[in-house]
């Protein structure tokens, strides 16, 4: 029972499939130059990608965000609002320097969509500002999109424009309105000479191509110009700049960073972004000033006008009418009245700006537009609270259209906040406007009761005191708006952006920060070391072939018998031509360890029978009955080689014969034992071939005549060497095992399945094979497959090889690769 369970137990580990750590090492370590062609390959490579790979450039700028404010006629208002503070201000510059329309601005006022190029030695490269010529373009008519236009310099005063073209239509764009047209041009070669300075006019190119006065003509360089599609321009910068605070602590304070291929392009760029965004920051600061300006322009227009018109009533009064002298208590009436009829005049300029500022809240969309309350006296601080909040809001979503889809939820989002603020406004409107209608009420009884006081007086003098009055009101108004209108314009021209340049960009020699060439060659260096480890992971995890004696030894409890190193000879008898090459001591050692087993079998005969089989086609079956049966027959030993493998038969090949006779024609009563017998150049040594292929040959080899052959030769003949099928193709080989007394199965390295020796264990097992021995053939000896596993077979491997044994004659090929090895 304990017996039992250990063989299973031993069986269990004879089949394990563990990963062998160990040997897929060695197997790297025996692949090393491999390894290491891999690694020069990748690090040429990388050699190569960091050679023809233009410099990429990050340069950068700094801007401040501050929240200066101007009053405007009062402390409590500003015609620029602060809209949430710095904090909003800075987030607000943040969407908007990522806006479509501010890069736009940009890219059309520094033309980024036109490149001056060189050919340089791998590609072309961006010179900009270097490019010995300049390039006024015509934005109005078209210019040809992508394609690289050859500018030939030939003297100081010409040059050679020329481009070839493959086909009769060229996509092309107009600046002016960024209208994109197809131009038709005639296939084939354009080149044309022109006069720098003179107006061309082509279907491609229109523009004027002008040299520059300190210009230094290269006649090997190539230039050419480009230009490229507007609005993909100016993507690509939209997406390239970044924008983002320049510490936690100066979270007002933005650097400004481009990466790119020419320096002097990312300077202009960013200086271009910073002036463009402080001019239009400006700008929407000064949005609440101009439109109050325009607001009391009109005013002041309606105010002259009146003014002009009460100076000629008055003038044509004292013409028809002499001069009164008014007394002294009318006279006072008479201020007083004024000063009614001026706050009169006050109230009702506020109702009339809230009158028309409610129309407006209700009836537009765009409330960018509104005018300070403050113009008018208003100093209602909802109402200019209301108004500054309505007016931040209508910006951010205007800035907001050119970042973001309309149907966004941030437009519904900011559309509530507008809706909200416009509600509270209108409330305060309506109720703004009681007060000051109750205000104009009080105004009107106590004039009413002023002028009640001057109806005695002579109507004559009373309409000089009436035109008087209105002619001083007249004055006063137009002297106000004056001074409103001053103050405001004043209050615009002391506005200053609330964006400051801190550090404008600039090329100070900064090293570049792309390719990284230290990276490059350690990712050429890691490729090239990974890369073809895992590839011989995969093989290995793959292969499932014998590549050593240690394999064997793991998997099987059947010894080895011998070893049998490679050979490259023009036939299979090398013991015989060959008999001190190390693959014949090879033999000559299977021999030796041969009469081992011999001396074990139970059946006591003349001679000694010997099966050779293995699990398919090419493993040497063949080559190692030919050489055991030849070196037994050089040892004086009476052989006989038995060529059985009766469906693929290949030993007479190497002794010249034919196969028309053999072994199944005797089996087939075709012919008689004697007429198959075939005796060989080989001293002591005979040879039964197959004969031609039967359509049963297992049928045969089971019949008894094969056994009376068997049981005929072990008297005659002293070995008998059976030459068999493969094992693991057919059964005809288990049909021979009763005949012989040991069996060698052939293992070639690198070529045998390791589940075929899974099928000699279960065969072995069972007792369907018997006496049965490995034969390893194509060894090499090597620690990578063989570590921790020696046998005393093989000779010839090493220095006591090299000393005894006679070398084999060494191609040409191997000669250089010997050569190449010493070096």
């Amino acid at each position: 029972m304990n017996t039992r369970v250990y063989d299973e137990i031993e069986e269990m580990e004879l089949q394990g499939t563990s990963f062998d750590f160990k040997g897929f090492l060695f197997k790297v370590i025996s692949l090393w130059k491999f390894v290491v062609l891999c690694i020069g390959v990748a690090l040429l490579v990388a050699y190569f990608v960091n050679v023809r790979k233009e410099s990429i450039y990050r340069l950068d700028s700094l801007i401040t965000i501050d929240n200066d404010q101007s009053p405007f006629f009062t402390a409590n208002t500003s015609i620029s609002f602060n809209w949430g503070g710095v904090s909003s201000k800075v987030g607000s510059i943040l969407t908007e320097i990522k806006t479509r329309s501010h890069n736009e601005l940009v890219v059309d006022s520094l033309e980024f969509y036109k490149e001056y190029l060189y050919q340089g030695e791998y590609h072309l490269v961006d010179i900009y500002k270097a490019a010995p010529f300049e390039v006024i373009t015509d934005k109005s008519k078209p210019q040809a999109l992508g394609k690289a236009i050859a500018i030939d310099v030939i003297n100081n005063t010409t040059y050679q424009l020329s481009y070839e073209f493959s086909n009769a239509q060229v996509l092309c764009q107009i600046f002016d309105t960024k209208d994109k047209i197809t131009a038709h041009v005639t296939p084939g070669l354009f080149s044309k000479k022109y006069k720098f300075g003179e107006v061309v006019n082509t279907a491609f190119f229109n523009g004027i191509v002008k040299l520059k006065s300190n210009a230094v003509i290269n006649d090997e360089a190539k230039y050419f110009i480009r230009y490229s599609n507007f609005d993909g321009v100016v993507n690509q910068y939209k997406n390239n700049i970044k924008i983002e605070p320049f510490s936690r602590e100066s979270s007002s304070v933005l650097r400004l960073s481009l990466v790119g291929k020419n320096k002097s392009k990312i300077v202009d760029f960013l200086n271009a972004t910073s002036a463009i965004l402080s001019r239009t920051e400006l700008e929407r600061k000064n949005l609440y000033a101009t439109n109050t300006i325009k607001f009391i322009d009109s005013s002041l227009g309606a105010v002259n006008t009146n003014l002009k018109a009460v100076t000629d009533e008055m003038n044509d009064f004292r013409k028809t009418n002499k001069v009164y002298n008014v007394e002294e208590e009318i006279s006072q009436i008479s201020e007083q009245l004024k000063e009614y009829e001026q706050e009169k005049l006050v109230e009702e300029s506020k109702l009339n700006y809230l009158n028309t500022l409610q129309d407006y809240l209700v009836t537009k969309t765009d409330y960018t537009k509104l005018a300070a309350p403050t113009s008018v006296g208003i100093e209602e601080g909802n109402i200019l609270s209301g108004v500054s909040r309505i007016i931040g809001l209508s910006v951010q979503r205007r800035n907001l259209e050119y970042s973001t889809k309309e149907g966004s939820i941030l437009f519904e989002d900011i559309d509530r906040q507008i809706d909200t603020e416009k509600n509270v406004l209108l409330e305060t409107i309506n109720a703004t406007k009681q007060t000051i209608s109750v205000q104009l009420n009080t105004i009107g009884r106590k004039i009413a009761n002023l002028e009640s006081k001057l109806s005695d007086l002579p109507e004559g003098q009373q309409e000089f005191l009436k035109i008087q009055r209105k002619l001083d009101l007249s004055r006063e108004a137009y002297e106000i708006y004056q001074a409103k209108r001053g103050e405001a314009a004043i209050v615009k021209a002391a506005n200053i952006s609330d964006i400051t340049v801190i550090d404008e960009a600039k090329d100070i020699g900064d090293a570049p920060i792309g390719p990284n060439k230290t990276l490059n060659y350690m990712m050429g260096l890691m490729i090239g070391f990974f890369a073809p480890i895992l590839l011989i992971f995969l093989i290995y995890l793959l292969d499932n072939t014998i590549h050593g004696s240690d394999e064997i030894a793991r998997m099987s409890n059947i010894p080895i018998l011998g070893l049998i190193g490679k050979y490259r000879y023009n036939n299979n008898l090398v013991v015989y031509e060959k008999p001190k090459s190390a693959v014949a001591e090879s033999f000559r050692a299977i021999r030796s360890s041969l009469q081992f087993i011999f001396k074990n079998k139970k059946v006591d005969t003349k001679a000694n029978t010997l099966m050779i089989t293995s699990s398919v086609s090419g493993e040497g079956k063949t080559f190692t009955s030919i050489n055991i049966a030849t070196v037994y027959a050089l040892s004086g030993k009476k052989t006989i080689l038995l060529g059985l493998d009766l469906r693929k038969p290949k030993i007479f090949d190497d002794f010249e014969i034919d196969n028309e006779k053999g072994i199944v024609n005797y089996l087939i009563d075709d012919s008689p034992l004697e007429d198959v017998i075939i005796n060989t150049h080989i001293e002591n040594l005979d040879l039964i071939t197959s004969g031609p292929i039967p359509p049963n040959p297992s049928e045969l080899l089971m019949g008894d005549k094969l056994k009376g052959v068997i049981e005929k030769f072990k008297n005659e003949y002293d070995i008998i060497i059976l030459d068999t099928p493969p094992l693991g193709l057919v059964t005809d080989a288990l049909e021979l095992v009763q005949y012989a007394d040991a069996t060698i199965f052939m293992v070639r390295l690198n070529y045998t399945k390791k589940g075929m020796l899974q099928l000699v264990n279960a065969k072995h097992k069972t007792g369907e094979l018997k006496n049965v021995s490995y034969v390893l053939n194509f060894y090499k000896h090597k620690n990578n497959y063989n570590y921790g596993y020696g046998y005393g077979y093989g000779y010839g491997y090493g220095v006591y090889g090299s000393a005894y044994h006679e070398k084999d004659k060494n191609s040409f090929l191997t000669k250089i690769k010997n050569l190449v090895k010493r070096t």
